[in-house]
């Protein structure tokens, strides 16, 4: 597989780790390539937004098998006017796979918004193909995405889940697949890059955000209607943030428990995604069914349309 390493958000910082990852695919016999500004540099950002654009046009036109950034971290949304939505989706339909996670969730949503086409959430270059040990999971879900062979993801559901959902199997039928990070995406509310998707299944993660303000930005996406259009809700990992004595039993279980207070479909957790070494590859814009047997849930989709 070619694959092309680009930088459209947060400048690499851990050129030690871009290093490793690009060792990495190659062992696994990637023919990986590095976009000539992946280590450009302007204050936060690698480069410019216009070099940053033009970053993200050399991935569609590079002819790869899979696009991946070196790392999320902030500024797609800064160029979400000025993307190259066409040349995106036509790469995608001639058969590139574009991927990632966390900011990259905002290209995602424009994309699907924009287009129609499908995107992978999944790893990127340094943070998961550049760690020091490479988690197995999350690379054999991505050779299934980049084989195309993957047609469904599958978890153990927390034993706290099974009081609070329906006793029927299927939870979601005929729905599209949406979501990612969760501030990237309440970032978009009221823009024309938030996908109206109705009848989906809704996935959500983030990383260094308090359960409050974790509540608060469903609770955006309550208010504005969204939640209630979704067949489901499955919530990944939410990481790295640390409860205070004035939070009083306040915790991420509060939340879920608040959020299924106020909504009427089911709220699933534990999805195997997010900022973690163990990820799966979820297909964003593509038809899924989600089921669950027991604690056993799973979200299946058939081979990968490319629109």
């Amino acid at each position: 597989m070619h694959i092309y390493i680009y930088s459209p958000s947060g400048a690499v910082r851990d050129k030690a780790a871009l290093r490793r990852a690009v060792k990495h695919l190659g062992r696994l016999g990637h023919d990986v390539e590095l976009d000539p500004d992946a280590l450009s540099t302007k204050q936060r950002f690698a480069g410019d937004d216009q070099a940053r654009v033009l970053s993200i046009a050399r991935a569609a036109a590079s002819g790869a098998d899979i696009a991946m950034p070196t790392r999320g971290g902030y500024g797609i949304t800064r160029l979400m006017k000025h993307l190259p939505y066409k040349a995106i989706a036509s790469s995608i339909k001639q058969g590139m796979r574009w991927v990632g996670h966390s900011d990259f969730t905002a290209l995602q949503m424009g994309v699907l918004a924009k287009t129609g086409v499908i995107t992978w959430a999944g790893p990127h270059a340094c943070a998961d193909f550049g760690a020091q040990e490479v988690d197995e999971i999350m690379q054999d879900c991505f050779d299934d995405m980049a084989q195309g062979r993957g047609e469904g993801a599958g978890w153990r559901l927390p034993a706290s889940d099974l009081a609070h959902l329906p006793k029927r199997t299927m939870l979601a039928e005929d729905a599209k697949l949406w979501g990612g990070n969760l501030s990237v995406l309440c970032s978009l509310i009221g823009t024309p890059f938030l996908p109206a998707v109705e009848k989906g299944v809704l996935f959500l993660e983030d990383v260094a955000e308090h359960p409050y303000r974790i509540e608060r930005m469903l609770t955006q996406l309550l208010n504005t209607g969204v939640l209630a259009k979704q067949q489901a809700i499955v919530l990944g990992q939410f990481t790295d943030y640390k409860l205070t004595k004035h939070d009083q039993g306040y915790k991420l279980e509060t939340v879920v428990s608040w959020l299924r207070d106020h909504v009427k479909v089911p709220v699933l957790t534990g999805l195997p995604f997010g900022h973690v070494p163990t990820k799966v590859c979820l297909p964003v814009g593509q038809v899924v069914n989600l089921l669950r047997e027991d604690r056993e849930a799973f979200l299946l989709w058939a081979h990968q349309a490319h629109d």
